[in-house]
């Protein structure tokens, strides 16, 4: 079993997520080992969906205003449909995810979460995949699709939906082992 001790990773989610697709990601990390943290638009309770009902409620841990996206080593989205789409219209929110891309980061997507990643546009000559109803969305955003369950694209994992949270999960759960791997040790002291 993978020890992702030290691996540090944020979700960001507002009410409507998708109850698997933050759950179970965030057990399958913290199982290993990561220490997962969770930032919405607010520090209230938040409410998970499935099937367009209401389902569960986790309290986030940060407001997204707070992230500070050097404390983290991946970005893990839940999908749903109204969680990403409320999410997408918040400035800090798109530019946390932006910021992940640009440095490199290991940043993961599911379900309807892939429309963040077209918001801070960072998907563009990226191969990725998605909810198939956002799929137009993706390819207008300079996207090549594959409606597969899990598309990795150099630090960038996507999902399509709840099934393929096994695959998403060992996507991010191996992209993070080789983070940890290819870090830098710290050098010794020179005298």
């Amino acid at each position: 079993m993978a020890d992702l001790t030290g691996a540090r990773v944020l979700m960001i989610a507002t009410d409507g997520f998708e109850t698997a697709e933050l759950f179970e990601p965030r057990l399958a990390l913290e199982s290993r080992g990561a220490s997962v943290s969770l930032a919405s638009i607010k520090t209230d309770p938040i409410h998970g969906e499935h099937a367009g009902e209401k389902l569960g409620t986790v309290t986030p841990d940060l407001s997204i205003d707070d992230v500070d996206t050097d404390d983290y080593d991946a970005l893990v989205l839940p999908g749903g449909v109204a969680n990403p789409d409320r999410m997408r219209m918040y400035n800090r929110a798109v530019e946390i995810v932006a910021e992940f891309v640009e440095d490199g980061k290991v940043v993961a997507a599911i379900c309807h979460a892939p429309w963040l990643l077209v918001e801070a546009d960072v998907v563009d000559g990226r191969t990725v995949t998605g909810y198939p109803s956002i799929r137009t969305d993706l390819e207008n955003a300079g996207a090549e699709y594959r409606d597969e369950a899990v598309v990795v694209d150099a630090n960038m994992i996507t999902s399509r939906k709840p099934s393929d949270i096994p695959a998403f999960n060992a996507a991010i759960i191996a992209a993070l082992e080789d983070e940890l791997v290819d870090e830098p040790e710290d050098e010794p002291a020179r005298h």
